[in-house]
């Protein structure tokens, strides 16, 4: 499948979501926050990982159909573009449940450019789709992987989304609910 090259004048502009927010992982010339419409964020796919093991998989996050989702738009100097593209195809398509698209995202100032990004397949074994609270935290309280804590994943989700002043109740609902179980860990044998 060939992507086309998101450019606005000279620029690359990659669109994050969930780890990338706050872990790029390459340099970028600005880190703008934006607004990506048609999709929202969810916790839908399997972590076998980063996030957590094929016998204990974790959650993360993927952009599922409908509503919006703010997040950070990086931009790249064009000539970084197929170095940048290469890296995230290699970080981010290592088995999940991942497609690559190019999709146009708002930043603060009301300018819209094409970033490129990546959304959930649903079609993917590594699909999770939408489990409710409960569940998810169950999975995301027991898993761990290669980078750390499924936990930290959404805490630090959480973190850079109100240091953008953003306040998403999903999100938070499900991070009550890890700390209530964490608290009820606590308080018996400890984690």
């Amino acid at each position: 499948m060939t992507t086309p090259t998101p450019h606005t004048g000279d620029a690359f502009w990659v669109f994050g979501y969930g780890s990338l927010m706050w872990n790029p992982g390459f340099t970028a010339l600005a880190a703008e926050p934006a607004v990506l419409a048609g999709y929202h964020r969810s916790f839908c796919i399997y972590s076998t990982h980063y996030r957590g093991t094929p016998e204990r998989p974790g959650l993360v996050l993927g952009l599922a159909p409908g509503g919006e989702c703010p997040g950070v738009a990086f931009r790249v100097a064009g000539e970084q573009a197929p170095l940048v593209r290469d890296y995230l195809r290699e970080r981010e398509l290592c088995g999940y449940a991942y497609v690559e698209a190019t999709l146009p995202v708002r930043l603060r100032d009301g300018q819209a450019v094409t970033a490129y990004t990546f959304v959930a397949d649903p079609a993917h074994r590594q699909y999770a789709g939408d489990l409710g609270v409960e569940a998810s935290a169950a999975i995301i309280m027991e898993a761990v992987g290669r980078n750390g804590l499924n936990r930290d994943y959404l805490i630090n989700t959480v973190r850079e989304l109100e240091a953008h002043g953003v306040v998403e109740p999903p999100l938070h609902a499900l991070l009550e609910e890890v700390w209530r179980r964490t608290g009820e860990v606590e308080a018996g044998q400890g984690i």
